[in-house]
């Protein structure tokens, strides 16, 4: 029945020789890839007039220069990641560009900052894209909870079932957003050069003095602003998902990532300024838009639909990057193996379901209420920024290839700026942020610990071939047993066809007991020792436990091996388990990280 509903779910599975026809081309994965990125222009502008609004809405003119230079940051980090993809084109992006540049600590902390800027991603996201639907639904406030979850789970099931499936669904309405914001910034870029304009709009031209403006707060209004360019790592991590030439193709579609996101977001805060646009608690900058250029039509709802949907779908990059990031670190034995293999639809699975998992426990903590995560969220981006352009700083002074002088500036400058914006957020939001103290420092640490384990058991595996192994003499076979059964007949049999070394043991919980068993023992098995063991406080594992470290002292000294052999009966239906006390799986499990001592278990099938 469960096979039949993950089927149902996620679909057949598929052979490992389908793996090239779930990369994806061009147009898909600027899709799948680029959401978080674009959806990001719905309150970019609006972050930036949070902080002039603080001086007077006169200020707001300064938003065309802080829009310059967050575009000035596009180019720079736009050209950085271009040459990341062609430099390390395995993917992993910022991890990889670090910790080869850098070091290991500063790989691993790009990792990290990832790890949770992308589980940070789809909470925010779709609690976002959930509060849009309560706020067209407002009966449906009281289930935000619920709603975010059940979306998370959604989205969280069309990526098992595949990259190109979830690519071919999701690409539908990120590129209704684009197509609906292309078309209003066009509309308004029209109605402001006809004159066609409402007589109630207005706004202070370019230049006009402002009282109390300073420099702290246009860049502390920067930095918000920089909150727009969320997600543009996204591809230099999943370079391995694009079908070949894979390079090529991610960075062709990094380009047009980046061009549209410059039109979006310089339009809407053009329109924003030319329209004298102040944001609004119970309204986005956004909406204002769409309803000065086109009323409160069909074209304004589309819009605002297309818009609510690419805010919840944004959280799809996390759920494309997340996996093949989570992939690097465990191929370099940072985190759990299980991270590296592939599922029934040859996603990584693991990953996808963990980024799940995670996101619904944060959404459940903080009530759907993750407003406040956001500085944490775009800190969480621009430490990797700030550390893969200074680890390509690196790599061009210590190789020198052609033209590395030009690729040495744009580097420089972009780690100048993004190091700039990331003192920003610590200096003016502390208060919000001060939380990346504490958990990048415990996440490296897991790393850490994690990497010292694998390194741990590859010294104990590793065989050298100096040491000559150690003849093993015999083997000694230790059969629990519960009364004179067939399935301890089964297993005794087996037993003797193994070794003459045998010892049935039986544990009794008073004298009689022990009595009667030992005469029905010597009538049936006379051939096999039989050693009856009391135990006082009708404990099976105990006095077990005690008689098997008896055995195995022994048996090392003449070098003999020791075989619990545990009988089990197999019921025919599952839930017939409920009805027996299951002994024969404690011990086993007892056994099994208790005991230097080979545990098998030779199962009984029954028919009925």
């Amino acid at each position: 029945m469960l096979s039949s509903i993950k089927r149902f779910l996620i679909g057949r599975p598929l052979k490992s020789a389908a793996l090239g026809e779930q990369k994806l081309n061009i147009l898909k994965a600027l899709a799948i890839l680029s959401s978080d990125a674009l959806s990001s222009v719905a309150y970019g502008t609006e972050q930036i007039l949070i902080v002039l609004a603080t001086i007077s809405v006169i200020a707001f003119w300064y938003s065309i220069p802080i829009a310059v230079g967050v575009l000035f940051l596009l180019a720079a980090l736009i050209i950085s990641y271009r040459q990341i993809i062609f430099s390390y084109s395995q993917g992993g992006g910022a991890y990889v560009v670090s910790k080869e540049n850098l070091g290991e600590n500063a790989g691993l902390i790009a990792g990290g900052s990832l790890l949770v800027d992308y589980i940070l991603t789809v909470a925010v996201s779709v609690s976002a894209g959930t509060d849009a639907i309560t706020s067209a639904f407002p009966a449906l406030h009281p289930h935000t909870v619920s709603i975010a979850c059940v979306l998370v789970v959604l989205i969280t099931i069309l990526n098992l079932r595949g990259l190109t499936e979830s690519a071919s669904i999701l690409a539908y309405p990120v590129y209704l957003f684009v197509f609906a914001l292309v078309i209003m910034i066009a509309v308004g870029i029209f109605k402001m050069v006809t004159g066609n304009v409402s007589p109630t709009v207005h706004h202070a031209p370019i230049g006009a003095p402002v009282q109390g403006i300073t420099l702290f707060l246009l860049l502390r209004a920067f930095a918000s602003g920089c909150s727009a360019l969320t997600g543009v790592e996204a591809i230099s991590n999943a370079i391995p998902n694009f079908k070949d030439p894979a390079p090529n193709n991610a960075a062709k579609t990094l380009i047009l990532m980046g061009s549209l996101l410059a039109v979006l977001f310089s339009g809407i805060t053009f329109l924003a300024f030319y329209y004298g646009i102040a944001p609004k608690a119970e309204e986005t900058v956004v909406s204002q838009i769409a309803k000065e250029t086109f009323g409160r039509n069909y074209l304004y709802f589309f819009v605002q639909g297309t818009t609510a949907l690419i805010l919840v779908l944004a959280a799809n990059t996390g759920f494309s990057a997340f996996p093949q990031l989570a992939y690097n670190l465990a191929k370099d034995k940072y985190m759990p193996r299980m991270f590296t293999i592939r599922g029934d639809r040859l996603g990584y699975s693991n990953g996808i379901v963990s980024l799940g998992i995670a996101s619904i426990l944060l959404i459940i903590t903080f009530h759907g209420q993750t407003e406040h995560l956001i500085p944490l969220y775009a800190v969480g981006v621009f430490i990797p920024f700030t550390l893969s352009q200074t680890g390509m700083i690196i790599k061009w002074v210590r190789e020198k290839p052609a033209g590395w002088i030009a690729k040495l500036t744009a580097n420089l400058i972009g780690a100048l700026i993004t190091l700039t914006v990331l003192l920003i957020f610590f200096i003016t939001k502390l208060g919000q942020v001060w939380f990346v103290f504490i958990f990048l420092p415990l996440i490296v640490l897991l790393f850490h610990r994690i990497n010292k384990h694998y390194e741990a058991v590859g010294e104990q595996l590793r065989v050298y071939n100096q040491q000559p192994a150690i003849p093993i003499e015999g083997n000694v076979i230790i059969v629990p047993v519960a009364g004179v059964t067939r399935v301890v007949e089964n297993s005794i049999n087996y037993a003797k066809s193994l070794t003459d070394q045998i010892f049935a043991v039986y544990v009794s919980f008073d004298r009689e007991d022990e009595k009667r068993f030992e005469e029905k023992w010597q009538k049936w098995q006379p051939d096999v020792r039989l050693v009856t063991l009391q135990s006082h406080y009708r404990s099976i594992l105990h006095p077990l436990s005690k008689f098997i470290d008896t055995v195995e002292h022994k048996a090392s000294e003449n070098n003999y091996r020791v075989t619990v052999l545990i009988p089990q009966f197999i019921t025919k239906k599952s839930w017939h388990n409920i009805l027996h006390n299951q002994s024969s799986l404690l011990i086993r499990a007892y056994l099994l990280y208790k005991k230097k001592v080979i545990v098998a278990t030779l199962p009984y099938h029954f028919k009925k």
